[in-house]
Order: structure tokens, then sequence, then C-alpha cells
């Protein structure tokens, strides 16, 4: 699984992150950042809200905020510096 090319940098690293802590079965990344457009957090160049939707073998027998935990430690960098919102869809496969 490679980055989608249709993201920009910052959904790049998000998806390229997640391929290597997770190794997903599908993993979709969103920038609904367009949606956001003058809402608070919303930055002018965009890439600020993303939604993920991913499925792995590592979330088997984990809670819902388990896996949302992991997510947010394996993106922790780009949460805190440049993601206003991350929405998050998980599951095992």
């Amino acid at each position: 699984m490679t980055p989608d090319a249709k993201l920009g940098p910052v959904g790049q690293r998000i998806s390229a992150k997640l391929v290597h802590s997770f190794a997903p079965a599908s993993l979709e990344v969103i920038d609904e950042s367009y949606q956001h457009a003058g809402h608070s957090g919303a930055r002018p160049d965009g890439e600020s809200h993303f939604r993920v939707k991913i499925a792995s073998e590592a979330f088997r027998a984990k809670s819902r905020v388990e896996q949302h935990r992991m997510i947010n430690a394996a993106l922790a960098e780009e949460l805190k510096e440049r993601v206003h919102a991350l929405a998050i869809q998980s599951s095992a496969p």
C-alpha cells in the first residue's frame, strides 16, 4: 500500500505512517479540510482536517478507544503540529 498521490504532503505523511505502523488490509485517508474553510482550526493552505478509514489485524481484540489511541499515538507529531481534526473509522479485517 502506498500513499495516495491525490493527497498533499501532510496527507501522504499520515498515510505512510499508518501503513508503516499498522500494515493495514485497507486504508483510506481523506482530506476534508475544504469542508471546514473559515472554521476554527482551519488553515488557509488546507490539510488540517482528515478522515481515516483503516482496517488492520493490529486492531483485533482491541476496543474502539484502544484502536483510536494507537492511531493517535502513531500520528502524534501531525496532531501536535498541523492537523486540527482527525475522524477515525477503524476495525480489524
